[in-house]
Parts: C-alpha cells; sequence; structure tokens
C-alpha cells in the first residue's frame, strides 16, 4: 500500500467514535434515544495476507451511506429486545452462540465493562428497525452493534470512563477493543468515518479527501456465508492498494477506486451467480464504477450525479421488483454524521 498518501492523522478514539453517530431522524416509538446503524460500503477490499491463526489480512476503503437500519433504546423494569421492519424476520432474538444478535452482545458486552467498575448499567428497552438485507456485505449486524454501544453510553452515562488514563493508573474501559470482539466490522462501524482499514478491521486510518457519492445499493434477495466465501479463496496474498495522492480530486479519487478491486468478488459469484447479474444490472444502468462490498452478495454502484443515480434506482427497479434496490448517497469525510 502506498504509505505516502495516507495522512498522518489518529482514527477517532472510542469516546469519539461513539459520540460521532447522531439521530437518525424522528425517534424511534417509544424509545428515549435513537440512531442511524448506516450501510457500510467496501469501495474497495484487498486480501493481503494471512496470519498464523486463520485471520485474513485486509486492506480497504470503507465508507458508510445515508440508508440503513435504525437502533432505539429506552430504560425499562427489566431487559427487552423487539424488532420491526422489512427484514425483520432474519434477525436472531437472542445473544447466544456464534449467530447470536450482535445488539445484544453489545448491551451485554458493555454491561459487562461498567460493572467491572462498579458502574450503574441498568435493564433497557433496546429496538431494532431492520431495513437492511442480512449477510449482505454491507456490515448490518456489526453497525447495529456500534450504534447499539453508542446509544448505551449516552443512556447509562458512560461518556467520562473514556477520558485518559488517571494518574493513579486506573484504565479507562476500552470501548474499541469490545467493539472487536465482536466482529472484525464493528470497530469501523463505530467509527463511522470513511477510511482506510487495516489488519483484521483493527487498523482505522481517516480519509480525509473521500468524496460524498451518489449511490445505489442493490441485492438480489440472497444471504451469502462469510466464511464459505473465504473458503474458496485460493489467493491469500494479493497487491495492496494504491491510494491516490492526499489532495486528490473526486475524479481522481474514481480513477484510483477504479484500479482497486474486491479480492472476495470472485469466489462469491462462483457461490453465489445472482451476483454477476446484479453486477450487469447496475453497469447497464449507468454505474460509473460497479462492485461488490465485503463478502457479497450486496453490489453498488456509483453514480456522475443524483440524477443519473434516481434514474437508474426508477430503472432497476422496474426491471427487478424482486431485489432490494436502494438509492442513497455515501458519507464524505467532512460530512456531518446526522
Amino acid at each position: 500500500m502506498s504509505r505516502s498518501a495516507i495522512p498522518d492523522r489518529q482514527a477517532p478514539t472510542a469516546f469519539q467514535a461513539g459520540k460521532a453517530h447522531g439521530s437518525a431522524g424522528a425517534a424511534l416509538p417509544g424509545m428515549a434515544l435513537t440512531r442511524l446503524a448506516p450501510a457500510k460500503l467496501n469501495l474497495a477490499l484487498h486480501v493481503v495476507g494471512q496470519r498464523a491463526d486463520g485471520y485474513h489480512l485486509l486492506e480497504s476503503i470503507v465508507t458508510f451511506a445515508d440508508a440503513g437500519d435504525r437502533v432505539g433504546v429506552s430504560e425499562a423494569a427489566a431487559d427487552r429486545f423487539t424488532v420491526s421492519g422489512p427484514f425483520a424476520s432474519h434477525v436472531p432474538l437472542d445473544a447466544e452462540g456464534a449467530t447470536g444478535n450482535l445488539v445484544l452482545k453489545a448491551r451485554d458486552g458493555l454491561r459487562a465493562l461498567a460493572a467491572a467498575r462498579g458502574l450503574a448499567a441498568g435493564p433497557v428497552h433496546l429496538h431494532l428497525e431492520k431495513n437492511l438485507p442480512v449477510q449482505s456485505g454491507i456490515g448490518g449486524g456489526s453497525a447495529d452493534a456500534a450504534a447499539a454501544l453508542s446509544l448505551l453510553c449516552d443512556l447509562w452515562n458512560l461518556d467520562g470512563i473514556f477520558a485518559p488514563p488517571s494518574p493513579s493508573g486506573a484504565l479507562p474501559l476500552d470501548l474499541a477493543a469490545l467493539a472487536l470482539t465482536l466482529g472484525a466490522d464493528v470497530p469501523m462501524c463505530l467509527a463511522g468515518v470513511p477510511a482506510l482499514i487495516t489488519g483484521i478491521g483493527e487498523g482505522i486510518t481517516p480519509l480525509p479527501t473521500l468524496p460524498a457519492l451518489p449511490a445505489i445499493l442493490v441485492n438480489p434477495r440472497v444471504g451469502v456465508s462469510t466464511p464459505a466465501i473465504f473458503r474458496l479463496l485460493t489467493q491469500k496474498t494479493n497487491p495492496p492498494l494504491t491510494l491516490p495522492a492526499p489532495a486528490a480530486t473526486p475524479a481522481e479519487w474514481l480513477s484510483a477506486l477504479a484500479a482497486m478491486r474486491n479480492d472476495l468478488a470472485p469466489p462469491a459469484r462462483t457461490l453465489e451467480p445472482a451476483i454477476g447479474a446484479v453486477e450487469d444490472a447496475l453497469t447497464d444502468a449507468g454505474a460509473v464504477l460497479v462492485r461488490m462490498s465485503g463478502s457479497g452478495a450486496t453490489c453498488f454502484g456509483l453514480f456522475a450525479d443524483r440524477n443519473a443515480r434516481d434514474r437508474a434506482a426508477t430503472q432497476l427497479g422496474a426491471e427487478r421488483p424482486g431485489w432490494y434496490v436502494q438509492p442513497c448517497h455515501t458519507r464524505g469525510a467532512g460530512d456531518d454524521k446526522t
């Protein structure tokens, strides 16, 4: 990866990240606090190695959409979790096992960390409005967990625990470390800014010149298994990313992104041929760049302007009424995250 193009900026601290996500418009009914859990887009994803423990090393350009799930929270007499939205039937309702709900795992993990410091973290009602397809490569579950962590920090008044260590040596609660235990995508969703992601997801370097772009998310309403995609990946050491110059213009960013790739796309197309059909449909609709996000099956198209994006979304919705088609705008590095 070309490091000369990476600005000398640190990723947001856990506290700053947790506070970054703003409201999601109107509050969810009955909820004291509501936040958007935005769709995550891997504009590029290069697999550059594999650790001895089996985890794959990645370099990825990540940004977020202005569309996503919504998470709400209120105090309650006892813990409660409810779900609504078009994809609610696919949401696990407990925290048990590897497939347990990440919102509930986030609640339980943060509560345990607070309790270890003798801090109150009482029962809550969490509500998830599930608008994004599941197992779709756009970080829905991870974004939900990140939103839950941020909301609960506010509700439980845990903000102060992210202050620097005191002279006595007492350590703050490590929200970033907790996020990583929930999943490789959770730290980047918690940061919520356009960024270069490295390692297994823990390396987060903001990209201050990555522009906001008109986009469409398309999913053929099929889920794909991330472990299955990685099992089909035969080449584990691929060429790294080459970033544009630090002062790159939007046109230069698009040119640089076009030269990048998603190394998970070939095995994903083998596992689910509908992904190729989505890519073709976006290309035919006039997208200037088409790529699969994450491990699929959601693909995105970037467009020259909003009008072209809106025409394409109308066309795709008419031609493929069974697909998930969501016009959106990606987040630019300087955008307000509300």
